[in-house]
C-alpha cells in the first residue's frame, strides 16, 4: 500500500517532463520512491531532489526498447498523452497512436513482466485517462482517443486470467481538467491532482476519480459496473 513503507520501491512515470509528471515525480520522491521518469522531451532538463533520479527518452511506437527499464519498476504509471485541435487526420492518428496505443501496449508489457517476476508482492499499473472518455471534451480526436483507451482498459482488467490477477494490480484513474501546458485553463492544479492520485490510489479500487464535476462520479461507476457485467458473459459464453 502506498501509505505504508514504501521498502525501497521504483516508480516509473510516463509524462515525466509534463506538468503533472513533474508534480508526481517531486511527490513521489518526498515519500522516498525511487522514480524512473520516462519522456518524449529532448530538452535537458535540471537534476535536483524534484527530478526524477533517471530520465529515460523514448518515442511511442518504439515500446519494447522500454523493457529492461520496466523491469526495476514496481509500480508504472501511464501519463502521457497529447491534446491537439487540428482537423488534420494526422491529428487523429497520433492522438489514438499517443493516448490510446502507445499505453496499451505498455500494459501489456508490464503485465508479461509481471507473469515472469519471481517477487511475492504484486506489480501495480496505474492508467491516466479523462473524463473525455464519455463526456464532451470540445476535441473530437482527444474524445476518440480517450474513449478507446478506456474501453481497453476495463475490459483488459475484467478479462485478467487469474495468473495476471496474482501478480498485476490495474488502476484506472479518471481526471478531470487540471492546468498544464496543454490545457492552461483547466481547473485543478497539477499539484492538487498528483496528491490525489498518491492518496486515493491507496485503496484497493480498480477506479479513482479526481474531478470537480459531480456527474463524473456518478455516470463512471455505472459505466464501469455495465463493463463487468458484459465481460462476466463473455467468461459465461466462453465457458
Amino acid at each position: 500500500m502506498i501509505n505504508s513503507i514504501n521498502n525501497g520501491k521504483t516508480i516509473g512515470i510516463t509524462g515525466a517532463s509534463g506538468a503533472l509528471g513533474k508534480e508526481l515525480t517531486k511527490l513521489f520522491r518526498q515519500k522516498g520512491y525511487k522514480v524512473i521518469g520516462f519522456t518524449h522531451s529532448k530538452t535537458e532538463s535540471e537534476k535536483n531532489l524534484e527530478s526524477p533520479d533517471e530520465l529515460i527518452r523514448w518515442e511511442c511506437g518504439k515500446e519494447s526498447i522500454l523493457k529492461r527499464h520496466l523491469k526495476k519498476l514496481d509500480i508504472l504509471i501511464l501519463n502521457h498523452g497529447i491534446y491537439d485541435l487540428s482537423r488534420e487526420n494526422s491529428n487523429y492518428e497520433n492522438s489514438i497512436e499517443i493516448n490510446a496505443l502507445s499505453k496499451f501496449k505498455l500494459l501489456n508489457l508490464f503485465e508479461e513482466i509481471a507473469l515472469k517476476s519471481d517477487s511475492l508482492i504484486k506489480k501495480e499499473i496505474w492508467i491516466n485517462t479523462s473524463e473525455a472518455e464519455i463526456l464532451p471534451a470540445l476535441n473530437p480526436s482527444y474524445e476518440i482517443s480517450k474513449s478507446l483507451i478506456g474501453k481497453l482498459i476495463s475490459f483488459k482488467k475484467n478479462l485478467l486470467n487469474q495468473d495476471s490477477k496474482k501478480k498485476l494490480i490495474i488502476k484506472k484513474i479518471i481526471l478531470g481538467p487540471f492546468k498544464s501546458e496543454l490545457n492552461p485553463i483547466g481547473i485543478m492544479s497539477p499539484k492538487f491532482v498528483s496528491e490525489k492520485i498518491y492518496n486515493s490510489a491507496n485503496s484497493k479500487r480498480f477506479l479513482v476519480i479526481i474531478s470537480p464535476n459531480p456527474f463524473t462520479y456518478l455516470l463512471f461507476p455505472m459505466k464501469e459496473f455495465f463493463n463487468f457485467l458484459y465481460c462476466q458473459i463473455i467468461y459465461k459464453y466462453k465457458s
